[in-house]
C-alpha cells in the first residue's frame, strides 16, 4: 500500500496508539507512507514524536481557509505534503448549484439541512460569489470549478487536491485545473471577492 492514513483525530486520546500501529506497518514494509487527516498542529506534533508524517489531508477551499492560520506553514517547515480535500465545497463552487437544485436534493442528502455553506442566508451569498468567480473563469474559457481547484493548488505546500467526481466527464472537465497558474491579478481579484463575502456574512 502506498499511503495509509488516520482519517479523523477521534477519539483524541487514542491517536498515539493509532499512529504507532501505522508506524509499525511502515517499518514492516507493508505501507510506504503514513498520513493524517483532519488533525491540528498539536495533534500532528504528538504523532511526529512517534514517527515522521508524510502527508496531511485537511479540508481547504475558498470557503474553508482554516489551514492558512498555522497548518500550511507548519507542514512546510516539517516536509509534510498537503492533500487538500473538498476544494469545490461538495459541488457548491462548480457553478452548477441553484436554489432549485438544492431544494431538489434527496431528503437524505446532508447538504439540505446540515451543510453549513448550503444554509440561508449564507447559501445565497455563496451563489453570488460563484457568479462573480464564474465571470473570471470565463475570461480564460475555464469553469468555475477549475478556478476553485487552481486556487487551492496555488499554495506551494499543497501537493494535490481531491476533486470528487460522479462521472468520467467530470474528471476530464476538472483535471486541466492542475495546469492553470493563476496570475497575481487573478488572486487579488478573488481575494477581494472573498472579503466582500465575509463582510456580507457579518451583516446577514
Amino acid at each position: 500500500m502506498d499511503s495509509y492514513q488516520i482519517h479523523w483525530s477521534a477519539p483524541d486520546e487514542d491517536i498515539e496508539e493509532g499512529w504507532t500501529e501505522i508506524a509499525k506497518l511502515i517499518e514492516e514494509g507493508k505501507v510506504r507512507y503514513g498520513g493524517l487527516s483532519n488533525f491540528d498542529v498539536s495533534q500532528i506534533k504528538r504523532c511526529q514524536a512517534i514517527h515522521p508524517i508524510a502527508s496531511l489531508q485537511p479540508p481547504y477551499s475558498m470557503l474553508e481557509r482554516g489551514i492558512e492560520t498555522d497548518l500550511i506553514d507548519y507542514c512546510a517547515q516539517n516536509a509534510i505534503g498537503i492533500v487538500a480535500y473538498s476544494p469545490m465545497v461538495s459541488g457548491l463552487l462548480t457553478g452548477k448549484f441553484t436554489h432549485e437544485r438544492l431544494a431538489s436534493l434527496p431528503n437524505d442528502d446532508w447538504r439540505r439541512d446540515k451543510g453549513d455553506h448550503f444554509q440561508e442566508p449564507e447559501f445565497s451569498i455563496n451563489l453570488d460569489l460563484v457568479e462573480s468567480l464564474s465571470a473570471i473563469a470565463k475570461r480564460y474559457n475555464r469553469s468555475v470549478g477549475e478556478l476553485a481547484v487552481a486556487w487551492v493548488l496555488r499554495q506551494p505546500q499543497v501537493t494535490s487536491a481531491i476533486a470528487g467526481a460522479r462521472r468520467p466527464d467530470q474528471i476530464t472537465q476538472i483535471a486541466p485545473a492542475g495546469d492553470w497558474t493563476l496570475s497575481t491579478q487573478n488572486l487579488a481579484e478573488i481575494e477581494a471577492l472573498l472579503k466582500q463575502r465575509e463582510e456580507r456574512l457579518k451583516q446577514a
